[in-house]
């Protein structure tokens, strides 16, 4: 093979190509390897990739339940001891084997070539569902364009008489959310068909995230400029906006309050650990594919600033979120107080302006004193400001009941609608750039398509396929669906994958060869921190993390109660039934599986190979 460094080594045939150096590896492909036209290019589509919906709408969740200013303490520990460092070392191999997430872990060994298969398989699983939130993303931006917005009032009945009467036992965003959006089934085996709506959308979806990507890096460069720096726009815009807004500092300050008992709580590290773990879209091979289009780049840089870049958006996303939470928490609080003012006044038959939000409280206690049986039968809510901001949701909830419901409060909401929606749009779709990629490099590597098929081709099969079985997830029951996929298909499996990545590479290539490597594109070695971190930090806590979330898994999900009788929408905890336990094994067992899989049958077939070539020598000396 020809070496990466100004010396060639030629290695016999038989020699085990996966212990050679890597500046002595080369790839067939290397001269025609596309590259980013630009670092800034790069740079854009990594931090598009890693920065994505959760950041927006986990990340601030996890801030509040966990403590809030509390939470940051575990968060940005585990960032520098987890998350920065499988981060630089996908975009060290990656650099310097120039090759995709399959090709890197066969060139290193060719029993690790499982490895990029089960990546492989974890970014087909989330492709398939994640473009299904971008579809429905789609539909409420569609829906932004009217005055007022579908989902600020509940629809008339068909006789025109009243309203829907679930929208009237719940309210206008959860009705338009379950009902008109999703078309929610009370069980996972009920299918409920397909909204033609939602699957215009979702087919939108899919062609502009492919014309984004038809021709690779060299389009996807171009979209990155707009996909990956409108979000931080349009945050600023919301930040701005929601300051000015009644109650968006008392948001911001309950977020931030820290609670120091969180962090004597171990599920409060374990959040912090796998929220760093799965926002920077670590073992998915995109980042590895991403990194292989340079040449000579300084990877260890790299991994600092996007490292930095995702934290500081975390919180950013964060404050933003919550200045509009404070707003519509002091929005209901205000609601529910008048409700009882108004309660209290016709009770007792109080002049208007006798009981106000400022002396509720007084007034209250001595009504109380004086006339407890009176009281005692009114219907009087508790009204407590933090009861509202402690209601903390995370994923769609957030996105599409409690931010659109603040949203319809604010002066002409519409705007505000479509600002919010575009940024979800492009926070999704630039993390489905990366996603698509660490699918189809590493189909281009088996040679499961000919190899005179261009990447464009390529990409358009993957994406229909994608599209047409992730219509799974648009019919009534899709919702249950996606949060299976999510729950299953896209933790435990990257867990594993992360852990052999890194154990692959400090314990089986070498840390010492993959030092010298290291050395040789930035021009030193890395130093006692990333040995450590490398070598046993990294893999012990992700190792922790894998073991807890693999014997914590809640398998039971929320389904809805469509009983006239309740409230619409009632969520109910309830058990899979038994058939999906074999959908659940295929998604989280067979990517584990195939790791250990494929490199007994590569054995086998060395062995195989091995012993044919020792027959045919023998037969060549006895036949001379």
């Amino acid at each position: 093979l020809t070496s990466l460094n100004p010396h060639t080594v030629t290695l016999p045939v038989s020699e085990n190509i996966g212990f050679c150096h890597l500046g002595e590896l080369t790839q067939e492909e290397a001269g025609d390897r596309p590259k980013w036209d630009n670092k800034a290019q790069y740079m854009l589509t990594c931090v598009g990739f890693c920065v994505g919906l959760g950041n927006v709408w986990r990340f601030p969740y996890l801030c509040q339940s966990h403590g809030g200013g509390a939470f940051m303490i575990p968060f940005l520990i585990l960032l520098v001891l987890e998350g920065i460092p499988l981060l630089h070392l996908e975009f060290a191999i990656g650099q310097r084997l120039r090759r995709g997430s399959l090709g890197v872990w066969a060139t290193i060994h060719p029993y690790l070539t499982g490895v990029g298969i089960a990546s492989m398989c974890v970014s087909l699983t989330i492709s398939l569902y994640y473009n299904t939130i971008i579809a429905w993303i789609m539909w409420y931006f569609f829906n932004s364009f009217q005055n007022p917005l579908p989902w600020s009032q509940c629809p008339t009945n068909a006789n025109l008489t009243g309203f829907v009467s679930e929208c009237e036992r719940s309210s206008p965003v959860d009705y338009f959310w379950y009902r008109e959006t999703l078309n929610v089934t009370p069980r996972i085996e009920d299918d409920g068909g397909l909204q033609w709506w939602i699957v215009l959308c979702h087919i939108c979806a899919w062609s502009v995230l492919y014309i984004c990507i038809i021709r690779g890096i060299e389009t996807t460069g171009k979209a990155v400029y707009v996909t990956s720096t409108l979000p931080y726009v349009v945050l600023t815009i919301f930040l701005i906006r929601g300051l000015t807004l009644k109650g968006s500092l008392d948001g911001v300050k309950f977020l931030f309050t820290p609670d120091l008992a969180e962090l004597a709580k171990p599920s409060t590290w374990l959040d912090a650990g796998a929220q760093v773990f799965y926002s920077f879209s670590l073992a998915f091979g995109g980042l590895i594919s991403f990194s292989s289009y340079n040449s000579v780049n300084n990877c260890e840089q790299d991994a600092v600033i996007i490292s930095c870049i995702n934290g500081f958006t975390s919180v950013y996303a964060a404050t933003v979120i919550y200045t509009i939470i404070g707003f519509r928490a002091t929005e209901r609080f205000d609601s529910c107080l008048s409700g009882n003012i108004l309660t209290l006044l016709n009770a007792f038959d109080l002049p208007e302006g006798n009981v106000t939000g400022s002396n509720y409280d007084q007034v209250f206690q001595h009504l109380n004193e004086t006339h407890p049986d009176v009281i005692q039968h009114l219907d009087l809510k508790t009204c407590n400001l933090n009861t509202f901001l402690s209601e903390g949701v995370e994923g769609t909830g957030l996105a599409f009941i409690v931010f659109t419901e603040a949203i319809t409060k604010m002066p002409v909401s519409p705007v505000w609608s479509v600002l919010f929606f575009i940024m979800l749009f492009c926070l999704g779709l630039s993390s489905m750039f990366g996603n698509i990629e660490g699918v189809v490099v590493p189909l281009q590597d088996l040679k499961v398509f000919p190899k005179t098929w261009p990447k464009e081709t390529i990409t358009g099969i993957t994406c229909i396929i994608c599209c047409l079985v992730g219509l799974i997830f648009l019919q009534g029951s899709g919702n249950y669906w996606l949060s299976l996929f999510d729950t299953y298909g896209g933790s435990i499996p990257l867990l594993v994958v992360a852990f052999c990545e890194m154990v692959s590479v400090v314990y089986i290539y070498g840390i010492d060869r993959f030092n010298d490597d290291i050395k040789f594109m930035i021009g030193h070695k890395p130093n006692f921190f990333w040995q450590a971190t490398w070598r046993v930090i990294s893999p012990l806590i992700m190792f922790v993390i894998l073991h807890i979330v693999m014997y914590h898994k809640n398998t039971k999900y929320n389904i809805l109660s469509l009983s006239l009788k309740e409230k619409f929408p009632t969520l109910e905890d309830k058990s899979y039934p038994a058939w999906i336990y074999v959908i659940i094994f295929i998604l989280a067992g067979i990517p584990c599986i195939a790791i250990p899989s494929v490199a007994i049958w590569k054995c086998f077939k060395t062995k195989r190979d091995k012993s044919h070539l020792e027959l045919d020598e023998g037969t060549r000396k006895a036949s001379s």
